[in-house]
């Protein structure tokens, strides 16, 4: 009953679920009036072709797998926030039910996770319908099932995350702050502005070591990764091109001699996942209250 309390209180408040997408929104916007061009002009030259080359949507794809990944965090945000309000206030009048404090808590993280898969599914399906209309139908069974485990996978380590903010975080201000910081930085981090092969080493690097980045990277895999391969293999480019392009735009990351495949970057995201979790109890046991 508590779940479906915190997702009902989330989808009543439109605001809310516009918030939740706004990121997701504004990327594409960005991405249409200012970075479309620099991004299919990357491509071509990658591919050595001239500029009146039709590269499809594969761009397109990179940049919406990006989008996609980042809403399982706004979103979640967004679905945790009842936790931190309701400790300053409604969580109290719970604490004279039977149901204990742990349950109360998981109540909210599970809200939460659903409230985040939800989001990322109608980002996800917003973003497969754009390819569509741009010629790029990425929805055949192998697709379909990889993009539901990335979706799945990639919402849950957003929430152990966001989670472990909320352990952090003692007071509504104190995550409203967070959150501001997070949201506005979270493009940035998973490589939807900048490229990541456009960023300095030491911070290419970091961001590999983010670990939703490695949900990033599924996404792009299944939205563009197959359309990238067949566009490289058109044009008779060398296959060291390809390989190239995709580790510069996160299609792929690179830890030295080892390229991450989609089967390492969802393990990576489950152990991430399961540490964040566990570090958050470990916080919320040590002050000995699971609420306050």
């Amino acid at each position: 009953m508590l779940i479906k309390r915190n997702m009902l209180l989330y989808f009543r408040d439109r605001q809310n679920v516009f918030y939740s997408m706004f990121a997701v929104f504004l990327m594409l916007g960005l991405y249409l009036l200012f970075l479309s061009g620099m991004m299919e002009n990357n491509l071509r030259a990658a591919m050595g072709v001239g500029e009146d080359f039709n590269t499809g949507s594969v761009m397109t794809g990179i940049v919406l797998a990006g989008m996609v990944a980042t809403t399982s965090v706004t979103s979640g945000l967004v679905g945790i926030v009842r936790f931190v309000a309701d400790k300053e206030s409604a969580a109290w009048d719970f604490f004279t039910t039977p149901i204990s404090r742990r349950n109360i808590l998981f109540s909210y993280v599970i809200g939460a996770a659903l409230i985040g898969l939800i989001m990322t599914v109608v980002a996800l399906f917003i973003s497969v319908g754009y390819l569509a209309l741009n010629g790029n139908n990425v929805l055949n069974p192998r697709s379909v099932g990889l993009l539901f485990i990335t979706a799945v996978l990639n919402a849950l380590c957003a929430n152990a995350l966001v989670f472990l903010l909320t352990s952090i975080a003692k007071t509504r201000e104190a995550f409203s702050s967070l959150n501001t910081i997070v949201s506005s930085l979270i493009g940035f981090l998973m490589g939807v502005f900048i490229p990541i092969g456009n960023m300095p080493d030491a911070v290419a690097w970091v961001l590999r070591l983010f670990p939703l980045n490695h949900g990033a990277s599924m996404f792009r895999q299944v939205l563009a990764g197959d359309a990238l391969y067949n566009l490289f293999y058109t044009v008779n480019a060398p296959a060291e091109y390809h390989e190239q392009f995709r580790l510069f735009f996160g299609v792929a990351l690179q830890y030295g001699d080892f390229t991450s495949n989609f089967w390492f970057s969802a393990a990576v995201l489950a152990v991430s996942a399961v540490v964040f979790y566990g570090i958050s109890l470990a916080i919320m046991s040590k002050n000995k209250a699971l609420l306050r």
